[in-house]
């Protein structure tokens, strides 16, 4: 009998089910999941426009579902942000960074300036219902701490983040970036192994399609590892662009994200190459083509 990767990954779930419990346990039924959707988002800058009100004017008619901006005075902007979207069709989706600090820093001080920006960053995504805030432990310069002192400091403030996370109602959002722009934390599977260590409800993990073309070899394979701890993607071309302007194709990785029921954003994280009143709409209509043609 042929197993794709799917049904290999489902024998060897029933496999470890059965040794924990000492070989005597049956894996039970799965659940049925819920059917995946594309939510598709933009990062606030991207979008063209004098106010808020008018980026979100285009994007309702650009047939976004989403917005993600800046953790940079979050705070100081929720009241904005909520008026904004009072009615509209486009909620909030992530919110991207914007804290002090790096939380796997070599200095005491710097791990600490993290922990308390961060906190006030969620502390302000849940006031406004965001799927979570997005954290990159550390870029390359911010830490000479190798991978094991590094994970399990990370490890370890992650619970007290989580728990904050949880109490704010919303998360924070793990980000794997590519080598170029940080040595730790690369890969969605080291994310969600993280997650799963950390067990919190309060820290989950996302992708980033230019990223993943650069540290992952399959698209699905690295949203399939991710599973239940994915809750919101990046999108950008190969060159970091809109997608549809160059070779990238998304329908691995869509077709990894329908296998694993996803019901987050999926969000414009990029450059614009020309016009961005033409150029944008015809990203968003190439993501739901390519999306209608991935299978699952």
């Amino acid at each position: 009998m042929k197993l794709d990767r799917r049904g290999l990954l489902a024998a060897g779930a029933a496999a470890g089910l059965a040794a924990a419990a000492g070989g005597t346990a049956r894996a039970r039924p799965a659940q049925p999941k819920a059917r995946a959707v594309l939510k598709v988002s933009s990062q606030e800058g991207i979008i063209p426009g004098q106010s808020l009100a008018e980026r979100l004017d285009r994007m309702e008619r650009w047939d976004f579902d989403g917005l993600e901006v800046g953790g940079g005075g979050l705070p100081g902007r929720v009241r904005e942000i909520r008026e904004a979207l009072n009615g509209r069709k486009v909620r909030l989706s992530a919110i991207c960074a914007g804290f002090q600090g790096a939380l796997i820093s070599n200095q005491e001080t710097e791990r600490q300036r993290a922990m308390t920006t961060i906190k006030e960053i969620l502390t302000a995504a849940g006031e406004l219902g965001s799927t979570g805030m997005i954290v990159v432990p550390a870029f390359n310069g911010q830490t000479n701490l190798g991978n094991k002192e590094a994970r399990d400091i990370l490890v370890g403030l992650l619970r007290e983040l989580g728990e904050h996370a949880r109490a704010a109602g919303t998360r924070v959002l793990l980000e794997p970036l590519n080598r170029g722009e940080a040595f730790f934390l690369r890969q969605l599977a080291d994310a969600a192994a993280i997650c799963r260590d950390v067990e919190s409800p309060g820290v989950h993990m996302m992708g980033d399609f230019y990223h993943m073309g650069i540290e992952e070899t399959s698209d699905m394979g690295a949203f399939i590892s991710a599973g239940p701890y994915l809750h919101h993607v990046h999108l950008a071309s190969r060159k970091r662009n809109l997608p549809g302007q160059d070779d990238r194709d998304y329908i691995n990785g869509f077709r990894g994200l329908k296998m694993i029921g996803y019901q987050d954003f999926c969000s414009l994280e990029c450059g614009v190459i020309g016009d961005r009143e033409t150029e944008i709409p015809k990203a968003v209509a190439f993501l739901r083509e390519q999306w209608r043609r991935a299978p699952g």
